[in-house]
């Protein structure tokens, strides 16, 4: 019989470079593999596993649901649906309607879908470019992919949709727009763009103009959103308020949802968009409890108790690794570390793995650490003594 090593290889298309690694059980932030092997997970699956893995709560939660219905369509009312969106747009404090797929990406795809319907709402001019930051990642889809400000992602797969326009950083965008300018789209920290924060005066200011001239603003929260920067969105954080926000990763604490949520409610209309999984009563269901679970553990304050206690780790293997590190970066449990070069990234992720701890790559250089929000302070020591150990070998 072959291994799943073997069987990966002869049937799984290898768009991943794979580690040799295969996770059989986990709890919270630890992990175990097929050997028996214990790691303390500081990824939670890109960001996704955001109340840890097998959560009794969210488990509890998905297994009643799938006892009853499963999926049905969108074609009838779904109560867990409609839930979730209440408690998403209450949570966020925002005025706005909701819109369920099952990605980031395709999450990305009705917002561009909502900003060009809006941006011909009178009929006179096209408005249908979208000005993107470089270094700013948005999908995989081939619309994503473009409207991603990364030259390399671009490679192969054109032609590609027009319109989507790349600014060098939020003082450029304002010079970028014309009369054929529908929206401007953003990451509030870049994820795979290198764990970089924008500067909080400089996206208010681009808020503030872009109200101005009639602008639509959409914020990318597939990464930063439900609380992976410390707030429901990191929107909150900004004290912005956009026209448009996606949504995906950390909501289904596992199982694959994304959402579109704006303000502008009356332009997409029946037929305009849809999805057949999207927002079914098993994403929807979960994401309710994990809206739940975080509400919650916001309100307790252990929230901010892990995330001082994450940082404070981090921060002390930044200076005592000067020789790797140059730059800590990052805000709340969405944080990394700049390395000195891209081998010595790949080492230490590669001796990471090896003494028992799991952490990421973002951009060439970066480190990055999306641990489970609910990470104890024991995962925590474990973990970060882990990483010290693999950081001493390089």
């Amino acid at each position: 019989m072959m291994n799943t090593q073997d069987l990966d290889k002869k049937y799984v298309l290898p768009t991943y470079a794979r580690a040799d690694v295969e996770f059989v059980s986990g709890k919270n932030a630890t992990l175990k593999d097929v050997n028996g092997k214990k790691y303390i997970d500081f990824t939670s699956g890109i960001g996704v596993c955001s109340v840890g893995h097998a959560n009794e709560l969210l488990n509890t939660a998905i297994t009643e649901q799938i006892s009853n219905i499963t999926h049905i369509s969108n074609l009838y009312n779904i109560a867990p649906q409609a839930k979730a969106a209440q408690k998403i747009v209450e949570t966020s404090g925002y005025d706005m309607q909701c819109f369920f797929g099952n990605s980031g990406a395709e999450a990305n795809e009705g917002a561009l879908k909502i900003a060009r319907k809006w941006g011909e709402r009178d009929g006179k001019i096209k408005r249908y470019k979208v000005i993107t930051l470089k270094q700013s990642f948005h999908g995989r889809t081939i619309t994503t992919v473009k409207a991603t400000g990364q030259e390399a992602m671009h490679n192969y797969f054109g032609p590609f949709p027009d319109g989507f326009v790349y600014a060098d950083d939020m003082n450029h965008v304002e010079s970028l727009i014309d009369d054929h300018t529908c929206a401007v789209m953003i990451e509030l920290v870049q994820g795979e763009g290198g764990v970089q924060p924008q500067d909080k005066d400089e996206v208010k200011a681009l808020a503030k103009m872009l109200k101005e001239k009639g602008v639509l603003l959409i914020v990318d929260e597939v990464q930063t959103g439900i609380y992976r920067t410390g707030e429901f969105l990191a929107s909150n954080l900004y004290e912005i308020e956009p026209d448009i926000i996606t949504l995906a990763k950390g909501l289904g604490g596992g199982v694959p949802i994304g959402v579109v949520m704006t303000n502008l409610k009356g332009v997409m209309g029946a037929g305009d968009h849809g999805s057949t999984f999207g927002g079914n009563y098993l994403s929807s269901s979960a994401a309710c409890t994990v809206i739940d679970i975080l509400n919650d553990y916001k309100k307790s304050g252990d929230l901010e108790i892990n995330t001082l206690l994450f940082n404070k780790a981090v921060e002390k293997i930044y200076k005592k690794y000067t020789n790797l590190f140059t730059q800590k970066v990052g805000i709340g449990m969405m944080c990394g570390l700049r390395v000195k070069d891209a081998d010595t990234l790949a080492a230490i992720i590669n001796s990471a793995r090896e003494n028992g701890v799991m952490v990421l790559r973002a951009g060439r250089n970066t480190l990055r650490f999306l641990p489970p929000l609910t990470i104890t302070k024991e995962e925590i020591d474990e973990g970060f003594k882990s990483l010290d150990n693999a950081l001493s070998s390089i």
